[in-house]
């Protein structure tokens, strides 16, 4: 009597993400081994990510260098114009890019960070005089030169932050324990009317820390150190505000990790990504690790970490996008909800060349490389194709004692039009993978190709819907399924995977 075979349906494969800590042989299905270049998309199906668009078409003044700074400027009119640094110069523009710097200043880092403060872009980086522009003037100058400009001397800060009608300044070259703050509404007078600072030296919980962030939430003002986090209450009127709150152990790793995403302000920690949430009815801070599915992934990211982090979030595409460009990685991670261990959904995005982020007043997402200034858009990466790469998590059938011998794979895939895609699998962790190609039909015709039926095809809102079936080989303890294809213009998302097994006898 034949034996029935088991089947293994892997439905919306990924929809929780990676997950590089939980032992493999008892890992919920829902979650990914590896998803390279891929987003969960708004069905919770895992998908390819969108490609990036170059939209620069003289970048001379850029030279070989990337752009490390995007910052859109806004005024009051509602004015627009495009900011990015690089090649030590301060540009600006989307298609040809313009020389800003001002005549004479001479600039030898590219780590700016911008803000905009009441009508005018504020650029600040560590033992640099900060510069400002503003419509009116049409140039971008230094502080200094500012008509009524006072106290300048002394903010010549990495960290800016403009909040509570000032600007807010920190991490100096030899003081990292310092904030400074402007007057009101004034951006260029931080000696003179309610400006003011104040020193945390004695504040930190742990005794000793340095500056690394600011942020604003809820009223609140946030100084991410290091290692510990101090928060004061009634920041409105800084002359009075007082302390509220000190987390020891817990800081942020760089200020560029820090994002909003309206009810959370998200950092990166030494132990992984996190939101620093405020509970309205307890007035208690709780700090939420998000990236618990990969924490080890993280933390070896950080420690060899040397050039720079990136981050960027998106409500439009519900991401928040880190970058440790030093790396060429970025991972993705879903903020639409958390999963069991309150850990954000989020696929990777290896040898990414994206080196800064800022999304515009439209939601129009700019991405800096060294190709210029890029959106994110289309599914070619400036004209070229990339891999998108699913792997199950180890598969038993319920039984890890006994052999499986897989006959059939059948992916359900949607979209990927005359994509090339590649069915792989393999038995008890070897990493020697069977694989079969095979070319996605990109029209309603059934195509045979030598590999068992193929191409049941159907529309779905438009997008052309591939029912695989392949035959499979070997046997094995454990199973391990992957599918890779070449995104070459077209979305690409999988549907289902449905895996089919005889079991045998126990080993």
């Amino acid at each position: 009597m034949a034996q029935q075979l088991q089947s293994i349906n892997l439905a919306a494969p990924a929809f929780k993400g990676i997950n590089t800590e939980d032992s493999p042989l008892q890992q919920d299905t829902a979650f990914a081994d590896v998803a390279d270049n891929a987003v969960i998309d708004k069905r919770g199906r895992i998908a390819a990510r969108k490609g990036h668009s170059v939209i620069t078409t003289d970048k001379t003044e850029l030279g070989s260098a990337a752009i490390t700074l995007i910052k859109e400027f806004r005024d009051e009119a509602g004015n627009t114009k495009v900011f990015s640094a690089g090649n030590n110069k301060i540009l600006s523009g989307t298609t040809t890019l313009v020389d800003e710097t001002p005549v004479a200043y001479s600039i030898t880092a590219n780590n700016w960070k911008a803000v905009n403060f009441n009508d005018k872009i504020y650029f600040f980086q560590r033992s640099y005089e900060p510069l400002v522009y503003s419509t009116s003037s049409g140039a971008v100058e230094t502080l200094s030169s500012i008509s009524g400009a006072a106290g300048t001397a002394n903010v010549h800060g990495h960290e800016v932050l403009a909040a509570y009608g000032r600007l807010w300044v920190a991490d100096f070259g030899t003081d990292k324990s310092t904030v400074y703050w402007s007057d009101l509404l004034i951006g260029h007078d931080f000696s003179g009317g309610t400006s003011g600072s104040i020193d945390l030296s004695k504040v930190w919980p742990d005794g000793y820390d340095e500056i690394v962030a600011l942020a604003a939430h809820n009223g609140y003002l946030i100084i991410f150190g290091q290692h510990s986090i101090v928060v004061y209450g009634g920041a409105e009127s800084p002359a009075t505000m007082a302390l509220v709150d000190t987390v020891s152990g817990v800081g942020c790793v760089d200020r560029d990790t820090v994002q909003y995403t309206g009810t959370d302000v998200l950092f990166l920690s030494h132990s992984g990504l996190r939101a620093f949430s405020r509970t309205l009815q307890q007035k208690s801070m709780p700090i939420q690790n998000l990236s618990a599915s990969i924490s080890r992934d993280i933390i070896n990211l950080i420690d060899t970490e040397t050039v720079s982090f990136r981050s960027v979030y998106s409500p439009e595409n519900n991401f928040y996008l880190l970058t440790f460009t030093g790396q060429t990685t970025t991972y993705c991670f879903d903020v639409r909800g958390t999963v069991e261990n309150g850990s954000y959904r989020v696929t990777r995005w290896p040898a990414s060349t994206f080196k800064s982020y800022e999304r515009a007043e439209d939601g129009t997402l700019y991405i800096g490389t060294v190709d210029g200034i890029s959106t994110y858009t289309g599914y070619q990466d400036n004209g070229e194709t990339y891999r998108f790469k699913y792997y199950s998590p180890s598969l038993t059938f319920g039984d890890a004692s006994r052999t499986k011998m897989l006959k059939k794979i059948k992916p359900t895939v949607v979209g990927g039009n005359n994509a090339q895609m590649f069915l792989k699998w393999a038995y008890d962790f070897s990493g020697a993978y069977k694989t079969q190609e095979i070319t996605i039909s990109g029209s309603q015709s059934p195509a045979y190709f030598g590999v068992a039926e193929y191409n049941v095809d159907e529309y779905s809102s438009g997008i052309l819907t591939n029912r695989i079936n392949s035959n499979t080989t070997g046997f094995g303890n454990v199973v391990t399924i992957g599918l890779e294809a070449d995104i070459d213009g077209t979305e690409f998302s999988v549907q289902e995977i449905n895996v089919l097994a005889l079991l045998g006898k126990i080993l």
